[in-house]
């Protein structure tokens, strides 16, 4: 999410770094098992993904970007999760 100039720009790294946090505890708290198989799962963790950064002021024309960006980071850290 910091390779988004934009972001960068209008949320300063302070605000990313809370971001990135928060992100991570509540993926980590949420993910299951099989979360990469079922789509009902995987849609829980998009909205998460969607409320943190609309609560952060994210820009809204990069974040289906950021969501997306999120979930594949996600699912490869998850097997150190479980």
């Amino acid at each position: 999410m910091a390779n988004n100039e934009e972001s960068v720009r209008e949320l300063g790294d302070e605000t990313l770094k809370k971001i990135a946090h928060e992100l991570a505890e509540n993926l980590r708290k949420n993910v299951s098992v099989d979360w990469s198989v079922r789509e009902s799962v995987r849609a829980s963790l998009r909205l998460i993904v969607k409320r943190i950064l609309r609560k952060y002021k994210y820009p809204p024309g990069k974040q289906e970007e950021a969501v997306q960006l999120v979930l594949e980071q996600a699912e490869r850290l998850s097997a150190e999760w479980g």
